[in-house]
């Protein structure tokens, strides 16, 4: 892991409540550095256009930067790092989408972040048919040594980390928090054995932060983001799942479904997007990304 000390300008930029990947990198394009951001005045930014009064005053706010060292030794006691955009390890694939988050968060392999990913998503609550659909696709496409992405979240998520784990093949879990915590809860020991088996926990929130509800759209861009290809399982007719497939689109990644039962709640998303122009998919080797 490289010198945490190095980095403390980019957790201090991540620390700005207010101000969004798109203006960060604005106030990168034109500074190059956050350190160069970090020691400008107030004069400066009442400058630049597009940030608010609010935003500015957390710019200036001597506790943010106070808290730089607690977050530092926090980091070197828990083995968690932070790759920005101009590093060599952040993922090229995330680089070229829309809104790319100018740093990222991570326990675990960075190494892998680089290798051929494909996202698997779905619902929360899942059927018996989903959890064992999640299982095998995930088991045999990390045979096939693709990375498998999703969000580690109850249902799908999981099962897709752990179809992932009995290949013993590589898994990131994209989350909606800072890496201080796990959520959900229940997932604790699924976390500690993505890191036992060198995959990875990212995040682009700081650490303190919560998993607040508007944070997880945010999150479903990084996760279509990393990847080259994205099979959604289950889906409900309005779920979150939609919108990662949204991001999918936009992002150019191919959208893989695995067609569901026409009585069952949790396919009429599933089904809608294979009408929609999405390839079904009933086998593994139908995914070629």
């Amino acid at each position: 892991m490289a010198n945490l000390e190095d980095k403390r300008y980019w957790i201090w930029l991540s620390l700005i409540k207010g101000l969004g990947a798109k203006r960060k990198v604005m106030l990168l394009e034109k500074f190059k550095d956050p350190s160069v951001i970090y020691n400008l005045k107030e004069k400066d930014f009442l400058r630049i256009k597009g940030i608010g009064e609010e935003t500015i005053r957390n710019l200036l706010d001597e506790k943010i930067k106070q808290n730089i060292d607690k977050h530092i030794n926090f980091m070197k006691k828990n083995n968690i790092d932070i790759i920005s955009i101009n590093d060599e390890n952040y993922p090229k694939m995330l680089k070229h989408i829309y809104d790319s988050p100018i740093s990222l968060y991570i326990r675990g392999n960075h190494k892998i972040l680089n290798t051929k990913c494909i996202a698997i998503i779905g619902c929360r609550e899942l059927s018996d048919y989903g959890k064992k659909a999640t299982k095998y696709f995930a088991y045999n496409l990390a045979k096939r040594k693709l990375t498998v992405v999703s969000g580690l979240a109850k249902g799908i998520d999981s099962y897709a980390h752990i179809g992932t784990l009995c290949a013993k093949g590589n898994t990131i879990a994209v989350v909606g928090n800072g890496l201080d915590t796990i959520y959900p809860m229940e997932n604790v020991y699924l976390a500690n054995e993505i890191l036992k088996n060198n995959g990875a926990i990212i995040s682009e929130y700081p650490l303190g932060t919560k998993p607040e509800k508007m944070n997880f759209p945010a999150r479903n861009r990084i996760i279509s983001g990393l990847s080259k290809g994205v099979l959604v399982v289950e889906a409900k007719e309005k779920s979150g799942t939609l919108l990662t497939v949204d991001f999918a689109i936009e992002q150019g990644r191919d959208v893989f479904v695995v067609p569901g039962n026409i009585n069952s709640l949790n396919s009429v998303g599933t089904n809608d997007l294979i009408k929609q122009g999405a390839k079904p998919v009933t086998n593994y080797m139908d995914i070629d990304i």
